[in-house]
């Protein structure tokens, strides 16, 4: 990550001391976000819209269109509206994938139940070692973290010896992530060029977010997709950047403000969304 030098008057830096010692936060943490600020950047900054115990529970009524996430990032994943297939978001182009494998460029208007974007500037680079499963691929992209409690995007791009993907199957009302998994279109390919995008969620915010590593893919070709279940790879560069700012875009729908979301979604989760 660069470095920045620069000489500040002395109550400057009586003012950075201070702040740090009244809320924790590092000199380094408050140049960055004074300089974002300025210059209106996004600095490390995560945003997602609704909960993934709200998608469990089946609040998946698209309330935040691909217009408006642009506007919080370049770069994520999630799904549409009624869970009709897969999000992916690469470099600013938003990507659907459907249940029956095609995929297509959204315009501004599609809606969104659950996603989560960031600009994305990595500060780290590096080429992972060669890994036969997706165990062993997060194994590798856990050695890149640098802590269990921030949260981290990573963007991973090579030739892929293997991939297994699935994209979700739309449901009608009253439908569930859960039949939404059950009917899921899923692709096994091997020898495929392309990019994954995706993002590390701290386990403490397992009522929140999809905890661990949660990945999606998109080929060069703009072929084949989707939420990727199965991996395998050699020298595949990895770009990692580390979040430290969360920001959460609640839903104001009657469905959402009248479910209970008082429960722990992750086993649900570990079903249906990291089943392999």
């Amino acid at each position: 990550m660069p470095h920045l030098a620069c000489d500040i008057s002395q109550s400057l830096w009586d003012a950075l001391n201070q702040t740090t010692s009244e809320n924790g936060e590092t000199i380094s943490h408050l140049v960055s976000r004074a300089l974002a600020d300025t210059l209106q950047i996004e600095h490390g900054t995560l945003f997602q819209v609704s909960t993934s115990g709200a998608l469990v529970k089946g609040v998946l009524d698209g309330v935040v269109s691909v217009e408006t996430l642009r506007e919080h990032g370049n770069f994520g994943l999630g799904t549409y509206a009624d869970l009709d297939g897969e999000m992916i978001v690469v470099d600013g182009v938003f990507y659907r994938v459907r249940s029956d494998g095609s995929v297509h460029v959204e315009g501004g208007s599609s809606l969104s139940p659950f996603a989560l974007v960031t600009h994305f500037n990595p500060e780290t680079k590096s080429t992972l070692r060669p890994f036969a499963t997706m165990d062993a691929l997060c194994m590798h992209l856990d050695a890149l973290r640098g802590s269990d409690n921030l949260f981290y995007a990573v963007r991973l791009r090579g030739n892929f010896s293997h991939l297994h993907n699935r994209a979700a199957c739309k449901v009608g009302e009253d439908g569930t992530l859960v039949q939404a998994a059950s009917l899921q279109g899923e692709f096994k390919s091997d020898g495929i060029t392309g990019t994954m995008v995706g993002f590390w969620t701290p386990h403490y915010i397992k009522t929140v977010g999809v905890t661990g590593w949660h990945l999606h893919f998109i080929s060069d070709d703009r072929s084949l997709g989707g939420h990727v279940l199965g991996a395998a790879g050699n020298a595949i560069e990895a770009e990692v950047e580390h979040l430290d700012d969360f920001r959460i875009a609640l839903p104001e729908t009657a469905e959402f403000l009248m479910s209970d979301l008082n429960f722990d979604p992750a086993p649900t989760l570990d079903k249906v969304e990291k089943s392999r």
